[in-house]
């Protein structure tokens, strides 16, 4: 496994999200030490600080959206500088912030596999689907939509950050853990065919099958981005988030999830985001962020010989 240096960029805002108080997310990741954990791997580690931009205005919807002045910006920042670190040879790390801050990593991402001939894959580990749209969903919240701007669906501001509209197609995502989808979303994620593992299904067939079937096909020219919101876990073991979804993954299972992402060694970008330290107790929730993390990066109970 050829491991990249890598780069954290933090992105303290909320702008995207109803709750306040993941603007904080990533001081908490740092706290947990999730630099020093990366490097105990023999990885070289740049901390690039938190980039910066608009505060959280903290306003009603305007056309079925909040915040998109706010999110627009932060958003191009972040495309810029996950973008410049990839074009440098390295794995960008996001330390969130809210969800609407992977319109700017991910598509950052996009331009990037375009630009050199790569195929991506995102695997979007989360609570929702975050496949909104102003039409669908009563809070305007941002946080909710990153998935539908980067198909295409919606305002040109947001869509079009990466350069070309939309920046992926559904083929390139998989959802992992869902259990929260709005009735509008239902219908939406079957029309345009994304591929989703809801926690039923993860019930039904287990994690290692469902990880299995999210990673086929994943191979020696394939960037693969993990997008992963922390609520994606079960609040039992991750408090720390601003909308706690019952029924998410165990600790185990979480991390069976890492260990076989590290396992491909096709790890090239990764987001860690709606994790609200307000809402933590004792920073367990970024402590078992930077925990995934190790995983990510090769830690294991014993070394195994893959065939």
């Amino acid at each position: 496994m050829t491991i990249l240096p890598v780069s954290i960029i933090g992105v303290p805002t909320d702008v995207g999200a109803g709750t306040p108080g993941a603007r904080m997310g990533p001081e908490a990741l740092r706290v947990a030490g999730i630099v020093a954990a990366i490097a105990h791997f023999g990885v070289e580690v740049r901390d690039c600080g938190n980039l910066g931009g608009p505060s959280n205005p903290d306003l009603p919807a305007v056309n079925g959206f909040r915040h998109m002045h706010e999110v627009v910006a932060w958003n191009r920042s972040v495309h810029a500088a996950v973008y410049a670190e990839l074009q440098d040879g390295r794995l960008p790390i996001m330390l969130g912030g809210d969800h609407c801050l992977a319109i700017g990593s991910i598509s950052a991402v996009a331009r990037h596999c375009r630009e050199n001939g790569r195929q991506l894959r995102v695997l979007w580990f989360d609570a929702h689907a975050d496949f909104n749209t102003a039409i669908m969903t009563p809070s305007g919240n941002l946080h909710g939509m990153p998935g539908a701007f980067l198909c295409g669906y919606g305002p040109s501001p947001l869509t079009e950050i990466g350069g070309q509209v939309p920046a992926l197609l559904p083929r390139d995502i998989r959802q992992i853990g869902i259990r929260s989808v709005d009735d509008g979303e239902k219908r939406f994620l079957a029309e345009i065919g994304i591929e989703v593992f809801d926690m039923r299904y993860v019930d039904e067939v287990g994690m290692r099958e469902t990880m299995e079937q999210a990673l086929a096909g994943v191979g020696s020219e394939t960037h693969l981005h993990v997008s992963l919101d922390v609520d994606f876990l079960d609040p039992e073991i991750a408090p720390g988030v601003g909308t706690t979804v019952r029924g998410g993954p165990t600790y185990r299972e979480a991390q069976l999830c890492m260990e076989m992402i590290a396992d491909t060694g096709r790890l090239r970008s990764l987001d860690i985001v709606e994790l609200n330290p307000a809402l933590d107790l004792r920073n367990m929730t970024a402590e078992l962020a930077v925990d995934l993390v190790e995983s990510l990066f090769g830690k294991s109970t014993l070394m195994r010989l893959h065939r």
